[in-house]
């Protein structure tokens, strides 16, 4: 089987890195099939806060094998000014197949990783800004908004799901400081030492990914091409997703804070439920497609969140210009925290200018199956 083809054959591939095709001469840094984009090695504390050392390609120690030949490592670096990642600049991308965006436009993310620890970002487009007012922006010397694209996410609340993310203004949602249009698959990734023995981490593999449909409005979380249904109960009482639960309310009582932006509702199809479940007295539980709602003769009251698939009904971001949009990074994104993220290896990213389908990503998925 020739696995690179297998990716590269699969319609809507706009870029493939297998960590082993690299640039015939010069830096030799690792090329996308497809687009030749080329990746540098960059630390944003550097970059935004003046501090840390510059990062170089020895800062990504090679695997020397892996579902396609290679693999990179994202390490738990100790060193608190120094977040190194994998990254197309802005300038390389702007207006390219990369630069998926705008309104009916679909996008897949695809990574093959081994997870040691962390559920922050493995690969996209997703510049988080620097803007926030915390500890960690103290000094800071580049303070920059949010332009956040498409992305796929180590599992963020449900760590060890895939996690896509997908913005349709490049800053936050539902009136919190993160964005929240996001999904979590049902099924979720072990984490593996990053020095276990070859034949462990051989077996160890995992695809994960994302798929963006426009045309259903559905975000979509994948680990090795299964997706799962996942629901969250009482997202009022959740830390973040609390915002999305209140942006229901608003969207189905308008007028409840008149400041609440109207665009900032969130407000999946509720026509007629799929199943209804009677509770106590005579009130019930009916679901739909992306909501369950306990009803009564006088109220509706949000009762879970459906988290895969999460509905969304935008576009995606569009920067106006190459100096405002984010750059591609792999590894790691920009963002005010600093926090380490993902730490682990990673053997494979590619990006689609579409939705795969389920075989399609099963297909893909195989691919990590190295030990047999």
């Amino acid at each position: 089987m020739d696995r690179v083809a297998t990716v590269t054959r699969t319609k809507g591939c706009v870029a493939f890195w297998d960590f082993v095709k690299r640039e015939p001469g010069g830096a030799r840094r690792f090329v996308s099939y497809g687009t030749p984009y080329a990746l540098d090695a960059g630390n944003y504390v550097k970059d935004y806060w003046g501090e840390g050392r510059e990062a170089s390609y020895a800062d990504f120690p090679l695997l020397g094998r892996g579902p396609f030949g290679e693999a990179v490592r994202i390490r738990k670096e100790d060193d608190p000014n120094f977040r190194p990642f994998l990254f197309v600049p802005r300038a390389r991308l702007h207006d390219s197949p990369l630069d998926i965006k705008g309104a009916g436009k679909s996008v897949t993310v695809v990574v093959w990783a081994i997870q040691e620890s962390g559920n922050h970002a493995l690969a996209g487009i997703w510049h988080e800004g620097t803007d926030l007012k915390q500890d960690t922006t103290a000094g800071i010397q580049k303070v920059e908004r949010g332009q956040r694209q498409y992305a796929l996410f180590a599992g963020l609340n449900k760590e060890g799901s895939a996690c896509g993310h997908v913005s349709e203004n490049g800053g936050s949602s539902f009136q919190c400081r993160y964005a929240l249009h996001k999904c979590n698959s049902l099924a979720t990734s072990p984490t593996v030492p990053w020095d276990a023995p070859a034949e462990v981490l051989d077996a160890s593999w995992q695809c994960f990914a994302m798929t963006f449909d426009h045309k259903t409005q559905e975000i979509t979380g994948w680990l090795n091409g299964v997706s799962g249904e996942r629901w969250l109960e009482n997202p009022q009482k959740d830390n973040l997703l609390s915002f999305a639960a209140n942006a229901w309310d608003q969207g189905h009582q308008p007028g409840l804070d008149p400041s609440f932006p109207p665009d900032q509702y969130y407000t999946p199809p509720e026509k007629k439920p799929r199943l209804v479940t009677p509770l106590e007295g005579s009130a019930e539980l009916q679901e739909f497609g992306y909501t369950r709602v306990t009803v009564t003769r006088q109220t509706r009251e949000l009762a879970a969140l459906r988290l895969n698939p999460w509905w969304y009904p935008h576009g995606i971001y569009v920067p106006k210009d190459a100096t405002s949009g984010g750059p591609f990074t792999i590894g790691r994104v920009i963002h005010s925290s600093r926090s380490v993220g993902f730490t682990g290896w990673i053997g494979g990213v590619a990006v689609f200018d579409r939705a795969l389908s389920e075989k399609e990503l099963l297909q893909l998925a195989a691919l990590a199956q190295i030990h047999k």
